[in-house]
């Protein structure tokens, strides 16, 4: 079973099925990619329709601790990526075809 899918398996995707050229398909991905990012990034929030929402959250700094000495250290403040699922995906992960 197959648990990665990199950048060049969607290449090779696009290149076997929809017949463009590797640098045409890689070309399309990272315009794809850059494209989510850059929207991310200005707007706080991006809605894939019928695949589900990306949205980006700032976390606190909190007080962790090293697991092996206890020593307590502080986790800066940072921005996460959150991910939530439509409706229709998750529908289409429960199927049982």
């Amino acid at each position: 079973m197959r648990i990665n899918l990199t950048k060049k398996d969607l290449i090779n995707q696009i290149y076997m099925q929809l017949g463009f050229s590797k640098q045409v398909s890689e070309n399309l991905i990272n315009d794809f990619f850059s494209t989510i990012i850059l929207n991310l990034k200005e707007e706080k929030i991006l809605k894939l329709s019928g695949f589900g929402t990306f949205s980006i959250r700032r976390k606190k700094s909190r007080v962790g601790r090293n697991p092996k000495t206890k020593e307590p250290k502080v986790i800066s403040s940072r921005d996460v990526v959150l991910f939530k699922p439509s409706k229709q995906f998750k529908e289409f992960i429960n199927r049982n075809d």
